[in-house]
């Protein structure tokens, strides 16, 4: 088969996603695992001397192209979701799975590696390739490449059963939040809804032939209504839906995740005993910064002991002025972001949606390219490629007139895409003899999209919020598309410790809350008059409104995590739900309501490969913070905080950097010093 005839077998550059249709997965698929598996055998064949040019290299080749291909079809998967593709994609992934467990598993090449390590070769090896050999060896034993041979097909059971179960639970997910409408047909019932949001609901509604307005579990959609709408059952109505989706208390039985759940934390838990580890947590932690699941607990702990003052004052203050603004003598679940918007504008005199107003996706979108180019000494320009869907923008970034990656922008909801924001490489950077092959990246968030008003469009206005998540997703992409490491085994993400991968996307996000740089990204929507300096003041002033509330929330969510995997008997009488049940009695300061099935829709541990790995935003944010200090300093001496000199140091100690190096060699490069948690707690306004 030809890439002629197959598009996904086409590596010549970018993918050809007006080309690319469901049929054409299994033949690709296909042809590259038998291409793989040629290559392998060969490679088990016995040699003079093991090289990296004779070994790793031709390895590196077959699998790269069956993991490029793999990843465009999963990446359609998230996006434009079909029927059709869905049964493609969930065909083929135990095929790919069986593969990847069975190469993690291969003792002539396991035994390959550590030749290669033991050789003479070895020593004058770049630092980089001695890293991806080092990676290579461990990541074999936790692939069950010394397991006995009797012990090999249970363990790559264990492998295709999770893959298919966390592709199973996000789809339940999915079907569940495009499934549910709720349908308002008064519009007297909307009081206190933003008109834009009421007119995207209409539009929703249209589009299904119905009268009044839509709503819908897509973030956009429901979540002005928790926090806008006057009406205090339609905030109860759809805080319930989305609280219960893929549950037993959903919509449909056959999307219910509880049982998913147990069935994943029993295959964990089977393979940490497999490998002889007690349990998964303490699997999940080898390749990561964190030593052992105490040493994370503690630090989570310690976070919520530093933390619990600021959120309970958060608490208390929230109920009185529901009590006496709002005549909610109980604060119940469905009312706390209603109350907490108008505290903060009762305190701060300013909403969110008047700050929205100020937010047009263009100038967004210039504002964070100018504080890239600034801090980066890049060009980022708009480029030309095929792409999945009209919306999908495309860019590529230069320096110094040479191509140094280029990135995909998909920003806005719709039926069929998975919720929530992510980046994911399309491609490594690599060195191909003399040729270089530049990264490339998918930048995904569920924005809402530009509505067209009396027949006019008018541009997509993002919340302050969904500014901060693009810079944070954008953070990932320069960590992606900024390397200059040329070995696509730790090049960009590649090789980086999970629980430091989100030190640049917590790192960018600090910008979004600098005069310099919002000042020359805000035109209000309808006068093109920039941010005025006295609104961004009381921005600033509510900037930790709730910070202690919000970091419980986030302990709250990384402990019920470490738990779950590491001290949790998924065999024994203990439930889910009592392990996260006792979690919020330790750490919260408001526990959520009986029927409320968060867990049954945490995507990032159970399909997103956070297991035993919530903790890393907070582990990551201390070193983002502190890392951010650095430019915080920069401007105090020149009075801006967008420093060429600093950044620059900060593209080459981190960014460059990629798996190259651990990533707290690459940060004590990069400040001089170990990381301090004070900036953390200063940036969140947790100080004494």
């Amino acid at each position: 088969m030809t890439s002629a005839q197959n598009p996904l077998l086409d590596f010549s550059d970018l993918p050809r996603f007006a080309d690319i249709k469901p049929e054409h997965v299994t033949p690709a698929v296909s042809a590259l695992l038998d291409e793989n598996r040629a290559v392998v055998m060969r490679l088990e064949a016995p040699m003079d001397s093991v090289t990296w040019d004779n070994f790793v290299e031709p390895l590196e080749n077959a699998t790269e192209k069956l993991g490029r291909a793999w990843g465009v079809v999963g990446h359609l998967n998230s996006v434009v979701d079909t029927p059709e593709l869905r049964a493609a994609y969930n065909e083929n992934l135990p095929k790919v799975t069986e593969f990847w467990t069975s190469l993690g598993q291969n003792l002539a090449l396991f035994d390959k590696y550590k030749a290669l390590k033991s050789g003479s070769e070895y020593a004058s090896l770049s630092p980089a390739r001695k890293k991806i050999i080092e990676n290579a060896l461990r990541d074999f034993r936790l692939g069950g490449a010394e397991l006995p041979d009797d012990k090999k097909p249970r363990f790559a059971e264990i492998q295709e059963k999770q893959a298919a179960l966390s592709t199973k639970f996000s789809e339940n997910v999915l079907d569940a939040t495009n499934d549910y409408g709720l349908f308002v047909e008064n519009e007297a019932d909307l009081a206190g809804v933003p008109e834009d949001v009421k007119h995207a609901a209409r539009s929703a509604a249209e589009k299904d032939g119905k009268p009044g307005y839509k709503f819908t579990l897509h973030f956009p959609s429901y979540f002005p209504i928790l926090q806008y709408a006057d009406k205090r059952e339609l905030r109860e109505q759809i805080y319930r839906a989305n609280a219960t989706k893929a549950s037993e208390l959903g919509a449909k039985p056959e999307w219910d995740n509880t049982q998913n759940i147990v069935d994943i934390l029993k295959l964990r838990d089977e393979e940490a005993k497999l490998l002889g580890f007690p349990n998964f947590a303490e699997v999940s932690l080898v390749p990561k910064m964190a030593e052992t699941p105490q040493q994370v607990i503690s630090f989570l702990a310690d976070l919520a002991k530093r933390a619990r003052p600021f959120a309970e004052n958060d608490l208390a203050e929230l109920r009185a002025f529901a009590k006496k603004e709002l005549g909610l003598d109980t604060l119940e679940a469905w009312d706390v972001t209603y109350a907490s918007e108008k505290l903060r504008q009762q305190r701060y005199a300013f909403s969110e949606q008047e700050v929205k107003q100020y937010f047009p996706e263009h100038k967004v979108v210039e504002g964070l390219f100018r504080v890239i180019q600034t801090l980066f000494a890049v060009d980022v320009k708009p480029d030309t490629a095929p792409t999945w869907h009209k919306d999908v923008k495309f860019f590529r970034i230069e320096k110094n007139g040479q191509l140094v990656g280029q990135f995909y922008l998909d920003l806005y909801a719709r039926h069929g895409k998975r919720g929530g924001a992510w980046m994911d490489d399309a491609r490594g950077r690599r060195k191909h003899g003399a040729s270089l092959q530049t990264p490339v990246a998918y930048l995904t968030c569920n924005f809402t999209e530009p509505a067209v008003i009396d027949g006019k469009a008018k541009p997509a206005l993002f919340t302050h919020d969904e500014v901060i998540t693009l810079f944070h997703e954008f953070g990932h992409g320069l960590h992606h598309m900024l390397t200059q490491v040329d070995e696509l085994g730790v090049s960009g993400i590649a090789g980086v410790e999970w629980d430091a991968v989100e030190l640049p996307s917590q790192f960018m996000e600090n910008f979004c809350w600098e005069w310099d740089v919002l000042q020359h990204m805000t035109a209000h929507v309808d006068t093109g008059a920039s941010l005025p300096r006295e609104l961004f003041d009381k921005m600033i002033a509510a900037k930790n409104f709730q910070s202690g509330l919000q970091t419980l929330r986030q302990v709250e969510f990384a402990l019920f995590d470490m738990h779950l995997h590491f001290d949790h008997d998924p065999y024994a009488g203990k439930s889910v739900q009592d392990v996260l049940n006792e979690v919020r009695h330790q750490v919260a300061v408001m526990i959520p309501p009986a029927f409320n099935r968060f867990q049954n829709s945490f995507g990032h541990i159970f399909a997103g490969g956070y297991a035993a790995g919530y903790y890393s935003y907070k582990w990551a944010e201390v070193l983002s913070a502190d890392a951010y200090s650095a430019f915080e300093e920069a401007a105090a001496a020149s009075g801006n905080v967008l420093s060429a000199e600093i950044g620059q140091k900060f593209q080459r100690e981190v960014l460059a950097m990629g798996g190259s190096r651990p990533a707290l060699e690459s940060f004590k490069a990069f400040r001089g010093r170990e990381p301090s948690i004070d900036a953390l707690l200063r940036h969140n306004g947790m100080t004494a």
